[in-house]
């Protein structure tokens, strides 16, 4: 190789850093081990992580711990789809163009909203997209939202809007929900968007057709968080009259996997379809009359004007986008409803065994879908600790996000936990409280 580019040795290739700058000794690096010697380290080294395979978790906040049928990672891992990139050229991007097109149809079809994007980064930046896609179309520079919303939701939003001239207006939650007194006296003709998460980031269900006739109202709009595997029961955002669904698809087939990639969705009104961030993956013909996919609207400013781009928000999360429409495809809306059925029979269980230990309450009655909160008489961080000593991933203690729940735990129960995976967590949790399993 020296030879054919030119060069007699390694050390010419890197002529043109003066000598006094080169290291002039070996790496501080261990010897390097034969390939049987290195997977067998590697294998130590992971063997010092927890993981989700030895370990129930109960922790959920975002992140969940869901049943994934091996049939999805088999199509995903395709070359064709596992190495594909953004389809600039759709003759030759068919493929991975209609499985964006399908991932999109099943979005609309979940959220109840006509149109869905071909994916963000994540929940988050969705959510703070959108909060800007209401400024821009309403011309107004006012955002509620509530303390319920998840906090990291928050921070992010608050961060993308903190130098666009956006103010940001926070409503204190009442129990597990929204203060709808405090939002209606903060909801006025300068509010661009009132925002709702729906179950809420404690897990509780609001109150959504009441915070909706308020945002519309004032001439506001309506932007909903929502689970993509709640609305298996529950009524989709655009029933209730929500103008922008957002949301995390990492729940649809996509690994917890410390927190990431995931991919976020977006589904709108028609109305609102050319502020959308991103892009949309459309259905045409061509001049034979044969169906085919292409970019139907590219609204970034490496694509059109600057002044008329939308935001430029452009890493393409499409493999996990193609993760979750192979999910919801293999599932059906069958699958999809029985796997949020059990999240909520388990989840309901679980708080109700939790409650017959002494000393441990429940903050608020609100309804939830397969997170709830309880009290417990200790420090919710050491509790985790011992929990993690049994071999057991607790839930979340809330009192960094909220000084009044210093005492208390945010637990997730979904369908990949077992009736012996709870009760055993039940028993542990006794014990380390002083008292008898029940």
């Amino acid at each position: 190789m020296l030879q054919t580019i030119g060069v007699s040795s390694i050390d010419d290739l890197f002529s043109d850093i003066p000598e006094e700058l080169r290291l002039n000794r070996p790496l501080n690096l261990p010897p390097a081990l034969a390939e049987g010697e290195l997977r067998r380290h590697m294998a130590q080294l992971a063997g010092q992580n927890v993981d989700l395979d030895r370990y129930p978790s109960f922790l959920g906040a975002g992140a969940y711990d869901r049943l994934v049928p091996a049939a999805v990672s088999h199509i995903v891992q395709r070359g064709e789809f596992l190495t594909a990139y953004t389809p600039y050229q759709p003759e030759i991007s068919q493929g991975v163009l209609q499985a964006t097109f399908e991932y999109q149809s099943m979005i609309a079809h979940l959220t109840g909203l006509p149109v869905a994007n071909a994916s963000m980064y994540d929940g988050a930046t969705a959510l703070a997209e959108a909060c800007l896609v209401a400024c821009a179309h309403t011309r107004r520079d006012r955002v509620v939202i509530p303390m319920t919303v998840h906090p990291e939701y928050r921070h992010v939003t608050e961060t993308y809007v903190r130098h666009q001239d956006v103010e940001v207006v926070w409503i204190p939650r009442k129990g597990g929900c929204i203060d709808l007194d405090q939002l209606r006296e903060a909801v006025n003709d300068k509010t661009a968007a009132v925002v709702v998460q729906h179950p809420n980031f404690f897990g509780s269900l609001e109150d959504v057709d009441a915070i909706g006739e308020i945002a519309r109202s004032a001439g506001a709009l309506y932007i909903a968080v929502v689970d993509p595997i709640s609305l298996a029961l529950l009524r989709p955002p655009g029933e209730y009259g929500a103008h922008i669904a957002v949301g995390d698809g990492q729940p649809l087939g996509n690994a917890v996997s410390f927190g990431g990639p995931y991919v976020g969705f977006f589904a709108t009104t028609t109305e609102l379809v050319r502020r959308i961030p991103g892009r949309i993956v459309g259905e045409t013909r061509d001049t034979e009359g044969r169906r085919g996919f292409v970019l139907t609207l590219q609204t970034r400013e490496q694509h059109i004007r600057r002044e008329r781009a939308t935001s430029n928000i452009c890493t393409n999360q499409a493999l996990n986008a193609l993760t979750a429409a192979v999910y919801m495809a293999l599932l059906g809306p069958e699958g999809l409803r029985e796997v949020a059925e059990q999240s909520v029979r388990k989840s309901h269980y679980l708080r109700n065994r939790l409650l017959t230990l002494p000393g441990v309450e429940a903050p608020w009655d609100a309804p939830f879908f397969q997170e709830f909160v309880v009290r417990l008489p200790g420090d919710p961080d050491e509790i985790g600790r011992r929990l993690l000593d049994a071999g057991i991933i607790g839930g979340l203690p809330l009192g960094r996000f909220d000084e009044d729940l210093k005492d208390a735990m945010l637990f997730c129960v979904t369908e990949a936990r077992t009736r012996e995976e709870m009760d055993r967590l039940v028993d542990v949790l006794s014990q380390l409280l002083g008292g008898e399993s029940a």
